[in-house]
């Protein structure tokens, strides 16, 4: 069974950083491209940044472009986002997934809030 758990949001006033972890388990997603997404209350899910199974291909979102780095530790089988210079409107809960994403791999995400 293949399973994902986002950590490391919090609470961040505008300007801080936070660096958020996804563990992988159930299966091996180093051949795999992955991603984090996020969904703010009302909005539609949204991609945020990816990343090649190599690590050395990435995408980004042009609203996180500059701010977010995406990585990854294959040997952990985890993905990491380090966010900084955070806006409120980066406020969400944030999932990784697959790239593009598995709709049975959706995890229960982690909220990032931002305050102004």
């Amino acid at each position: 069974q293949v399973q994902l758990v986002e950590s490391g949001g919090g609470l961040v006033q505008a300007g801080g950083s936070l660096r958020l972890s996804c563990a992988a388990s159930g299966g091996t997603f180093s051949n795999l491209g992955m991603g984090w997404f996020r969904q703010a209350p009302g909005k539609e899910r949204e991609f945020v940044a990816g990343i090649s199974w190599s690590g050395f291909n990435t995408a980004y979102a042009d609203s996180v472009r500059g701010r977010f780095t995406i990585a990854r530790d294959n040997a952990k089988n985890t993905v990491f986002l380090q966010m900084i210079s955070l806006r409120p409107e980066d406020t969400a809960v944030y999932y990784c997934n697959t790239n593009p994403p598995e709709s049975n791999y959706w995890g229960q995400g982690t909220q990032v809030t931002v305050s102004s």
